[in-house]
């Protein structure tokens, strides 16, 4: 048993791991430091908004904090609607408040128990893990712990390649769209704003700004100018388990195989979704079963399919983008931004078409834009990030990057990987543990996470 644990981090996943540990009653109190950076405890970024036209990409009923406690969030949200289904799709920021009121009880729950509870409002600018324990550093101070565990989000974005510094300096480039979207100023509204990127970030950009600014129109280009996938109006279940078509991709890790497995299936089912949904349980397994080579193969050529089919929208907000389309507003584009400069007070888009081969003589596109957004959703790529404890540990050799860019090499358990080794007492939850994980962003796998390494912290 771990009796000495930080987590660092301050969104959904440390919060669930938190509450995780709280709740136990192991055989010896705990001391727990948890630091939380300068944001707002336990929302972070996914649900510090406080728009209700950002909703829960997953049904209500999906979504407690809790693998022990399955209605945990719907129970939340009835106490002040009964009306409220278990199949709405339901605000953001009411999740936020779920997550806040489910910490406060655990933080009091805590003092019951006899933990110990250190709230460390400051980021963590440094770590030295060894076997025998990990030096948390932030300031002038230092703790020594038995185990830590990096809960950190997606890490910071960063500007695409292309992008001058002029665009960059003049503030009509906008690299981060939260801020954009939690802030009041009132600036004269831009008449034409281009968006780098057509997920689920474009869609939350699209709803916001179309409404805060209603005489602006938007571009919206990918490389294959396609909108994320609406969930059914009701909720559906697939007619079996899947268990054959599982087994099947078992016998054969292959991308191409998987994917004539999957039209075989789908095509006999009355709704893909539920095809793609039966996977879920098991992505994490089928992706452990791919080498590099073949993961390397789906990020190039199935993600981005795989990403609009598995990451869905509300049909509320489907039915509002394509409102923004029909009345002209919006404009959806095929192609890949090669680089975005300053015009005078405007920017300068060139963008290539989306399939032109290396050297192939295929014209340019230029668009003309008062306003840039790069909404091209999740950074999980350490090795290349301004954040100051991830740049740190991967200097100093504490960490392995993913070769792909999808977090940091770990066990399926969250211990994370040196120098050919795994460490005993540095984990990581949620979206660092991408590459071995792949699905590992959503509360399901989240909370499924913070129960199994809660277990593993507190194990005799």
């Amino acid at each position: 048993m771990f009796r000495r644990v930080a987590i660092i981090g301050g969104g959904a996943a440390a919060a669930t791991l938190l509450s995780e540990l709280l709740e136990r009653k192991p055989s010896q109190p705990l001391h727990l430091d948890w630091y939380t950076g300068s944001g707002s405890p336990a929302r972070g970024v996914a649900y510090g908004t406080v728009s209700d036209r950002h909703l829960l990409n997953v049904r209500a009923a999906s979504m407690s904090m809790f693998a022990g406690k399955p209605s945990g969030f719907l129970d939340f949200v009835q106490r002040d609607d009964p009306a409220i289904a278990g199949t709405d799709f339901l605000p953001r920021r009411r999740y936020g408040d779920y997550l806040e009121a489910e910490v406060a009880h655990a933080l009091k729950q805590a003092k019951a128990n006899g933990h110990d509870v250190n709230v460390v409002p400051f980021p963590v600018e440094a770590m030295v893990p060894e076997r025998d324990g990990v030096t948390v550093i932030h300031g002038e101070e230092s703790h020594r712990v038995d185990a830590a565990v990096l809960a950190l989000g997606s890490l910071p974005p960063q500007p695409l390649s292309g992008v001058s510094s002029d665009a960059l300096a003049s503030g009509r480039y906008v690299v981060d769209p939260w801020p954009l979207l939690a802030g009041t100023e009132n600036h004269p509204p831009p008449r034409k704003v281009v968006l780098i990127g057509l997920g689920l970030t474009a869609v939350d950009v699209l709803l916001e700004l179309s409404a805060r600014w209603p005489h602006t129109e938007f571009t919206a280009i990918s490389r294959h100018g396609l909108l994320p996938e609406a969930h059914l109006n009701a909720a559906a279940a697939p007619a079996g388990d899947s268990a054959e078509l599982i087994e099947s991709m078992r016998d054969t890790p292959d991308i191409h195989h998987w994917l004539h497995l999957l039209r075989e299936a789908t095509a006999h089912e009355r709704d893909w979704r539920t095809i793609l949904d039966s996977l879920r349980p098991h992505t994490s397994s089928l992706w452990r079963e791919l080498d590099v080579d073949q993961r390397a193969r789906f990020l190039r050529h199935a993600r981005w399919a795989w990403e609009r089919a598995r990451h869905r929208m509300p049909p509320q907000a489907g039915k509002s983008i394509a409102m923004l389309e029909s009345e002209g507003r919006l404009h959806r584009q095929r192609g890949r931004m090669q680089s975005v400069g300053l015009v005078g007070d405007a920017l300068q888009m060139h963008l290539a078409p989306a399939h032109a081969s290396p050297g192939q003589a295929r014209p340019a596109q230029t668009l003309h834009a008062d306003l840039v957004i790069q909404t091209t959703g999740m950074n999980t790529d350490i090795r290349r990030t301004p954040h100051t404890l991830v740049s740190q540990l991967l200097t100093n050799g504490h960490i392995t990057p993913d070769p792909l860019g999808l977090g940091m090499q770990a066990m399926p358990d969250g211990r994370l990987a040196h120098d050919n080794d795994y460490w005993p007492n540095l984990f990581a939850i949620g979206s660092m543990l991408r590459g071995t994980l792949w699905e590992s962003t959503a509360m399901p796998e989240i909370r499924q996470q913070a129960r199994s390494l809660a277990d593993r912290l507190l194990a005799q």
